[in-house]
């Protein structure tokens, strides 16, 4: 099975709803490498790799049989059941009251409402009319980013008989029974949110794209806590404080006088070194995810991209990387910074889209299986856990 036969298939889950980032596809292909090409042996090489859930199993065993077949699948036939429409409150009816009868709207505006949800989900956001924007900037305003967890260094009382025992607990509840410890009381590590860090690029080659990012990231700073959120062209600069507000138009005036290079020059590794030196490896970015949107344009030097993305993936949790022009056909990262920072790279993602958006966030939601970084190392050195 060659290169061109494998991207085909991963193409097809792609279309199919499946996320599928990079460092899954070059697991896939070596996993192909050592085990065999023939169709059974590849079947299972992509269940294992490109898989994450039952329902992905469903979907990769359509679109499989479909590409061993060489049958033309249409999008309904790829997933289980019907396409889920994206939910988002509506704000028209705040007062509470209802329509005078459920019939008040109709099937054919219901479908209509959708498919044009749909349309704008998949829509560049390059290719945005003013109309398009401000209904793709409502929609961004309502995504939801889920709280992941970690185990904190605090302890807590547990109802189990195991565990690191708690001797005040113990002691106490003794002297009910004559001294003797008869119920032995424990304790356990507790699970606190899991920081996110967002880094967008602001420079000239990101115009199209860093308006509807840093709305992003705005949703994402007031949907929970524990979010930080910076920009970053030819210099760093912190945004947590000016998005902290619930206004997403006001928040994006703030951060637009807080940041002066706006569609400037791009200096990524100077950029990455500051807040690696005055944030990241004082406690910021420790077991944290850190988010980076650009496109991995650098004007600087790509070896102090590199040593910096080093230092960030020492202390980082994951990290992911969102590129809007990942989505082009027939990219390649061989943009300086983007090919130094690679290696060091957990989830390499498009960003180009409302549809994009909301898959970094089913990322950010969910705990997965930790850093994975090592697929995209060229040399086992490279890799730091």
């Amino acid at each position: 099975m060659n290169d061109e036969g494998i991207l085909g298939l991963v193409e097809l889950l792609r279309t199919a709803g499946l996320s599928v980032p990079v460092g899954n596809l070059i697991a896939f292909t070596e996993a192909v490498g050592i085990v065999g090409d023939d169709l059974r042996s590849l079947y299972w090489c992509g269940r294992a790799t490109l898989t994450h859930s039952p329902i992905d199993i469903d979907i990769y065993d359509r679109v499989y049989r479909h590409w061993i077949l060489g049958t033309e699948i249409s999008l309904t036939e790829m997933v289980s059941g019907a396409p889920k429409p994206l939910l988002v409150d509506d704000d028209e009816n705040l007062d509470g009251e209802q329509p005078e009868s459920a019939d008040a709207e109709t099937d054919d505006g219901a479908v209509l409402r959708f498919s044009r949800t749909e349309t704008l989900r998949s829509m560049d956001f390059a290719d945005l009319d003013d109309e398009e924007r401000f209904e793709v900037d409502r929609l961004i305003a309502k995504l939801r980013l889920n709280a992941t967890t970690r185990r904190s260094r605090r302890r807590r009382p547990s109802k189990r008989t195991f565990g690191v025992p708690d001797l005040r607990r113990t002691v106490r509840e003794s002297l009910r029974t004559g001294g003797e410890p008869i119920k032995r009381r424990t304790l356990q590590r507790t699970r606190v949110a899991r920081r996110v860090v967002i880094i967008a690029d602001i420079s000239g080659s990101m115009a199209s794209y860093s308006r509807s990012l840093i709305r992003y990231a705005h949703a994402a700073v007031s949907a929970r806590g524990q979010v930080e959120a910076f920009a970053l062209g030819t210099r760093l600069t912190r945004l947590t404080r000016e998005l902290d507000t619930r206004d997403p138009d006001q928040a994006l005036q703030r951060a637009a006088d807080s940041v002066e290079d706006w569609s400037g020059g791009t200096r990524l590794g100077e950029g990455l070194r500051r807040f690696n030196d005055e944030w990241g490896t004082k406690g910021m970015a420790r077991g944290a995810i850190v988010v980076i949107l650009s496109d991995g344009w650098d004007r600087g030097d790509p070896e102090q991209m590199e040593c910096e993305m080093a230092r960030l993936s020492r202390v980082a949790h994951r990290i992911v990387w969102v590129n809007p022009l990942k989505a082009s056909d027939g990219y390649a990262p061989l943009a300086r910074g983007m090919a130094a920072a690679l290696p060091y790279v957990d989830d390499f993602i498009d960003g180009h889209s409302l549809a994009s958006l909301d898959r970094l966030s089913s990322i950010l939601s969910s705990d997965g299986a930790g850093p994975v970084r090592s697929r995209f190392a060229s040399r086992p050195e490279e890799v730091t856990r």
